[in-house]
């Protein structure tokens, strides 16, 4: 980079930019935040203030620093509702949740929170150049949820929790029947038959105890 000593105090906007940019492409994001932070708080009102605080988020999002990053881009969603880089911003948003997914057996907060952020997207800009990819997402993001939902479903099943395992299993078969291949959805009507035998079984105990 040829941005020697870093960004200085003394530094105009427009220096500061171009130093922000030169790090950027650089990929030194911890340099390209602190130049593009100094923009923003130095000379909010300068024509490079819109594009510090986008890179400013930007960083954060490349530095892994995924909360910080939702916080930069919601704030920016809020001051300019009307700025054409809008649905980037947005798909942005989606993209942090998504890259803090989980495996199944997990908390799947991130997995609805990426899905509602993606479906903002395409509902608010359905034609913007990341809706294809929304929606991919989105759907992978359901067969996460899916997979989660059997998974907790089979763990009650083995707990003998049936009527729970029953509710688990009938709801992936409500919700997620697109994406339920044919032997998967077999499985699934084969647990919630068995959910009901063990029930029923349960019930007719009870009834011979009594």
């Amino acid at each position: 980079c040829g941005c020697l000593f870093g960004p200085k105090e003394t530094d105009t906007a427009e220096e500061l930019a171009e130093k922000g940019m030169e790090y950027f492409d650089d990929e030194d994001y911890h340099d390209a935040l602190k130049a593009f932070t100094l923009l923003k708080e130095r000379y909010p009102y300068s024509r490079y203030a819109i594009l510090a605080e986008l890179k400013v988020a930007d960083a954060h999002f490349h530095r892994k620093e995924y909360a910080e990053a939702i916080a930069a881009y919601g704030e920016f969603l809020q001051l300019h509702p009307k700025n054409d880089a809008i649905p980037y911003v947005m798909y942005q948003i989606g993209e942090c949740y998504y890259k803090q997914l989980l495996s199944e057996d997990r908390d799947q907060t991130p997995t609805r929170q990426a899905i509602a952020a993606f479906q903002r997207l395409l509902q608010e800009h359905p034609n913007s150049t990341y809706a294809n990819t929304a929606r991919e997402r989105i759907q992978e993001c359901r067969k996460l949820l899916m997979n989660h939902e059997l998974y907790v479903a089979k763990f009650y099943f083995k707990s003998k929790l049936y009527e729970a395992a029953l509710g688990r299993f009938e709801g992936v078969l409500e919700r997620y029947k697109d994406l339920l291949p044919l032997s998967k959805r077999r499985e699934v009507l084969n647990s919630i038959s068995a959910c009901k035998e063990k029930l029923s079984e349960e019930i007719g105990e009870g009834v011979d105890s009594s």
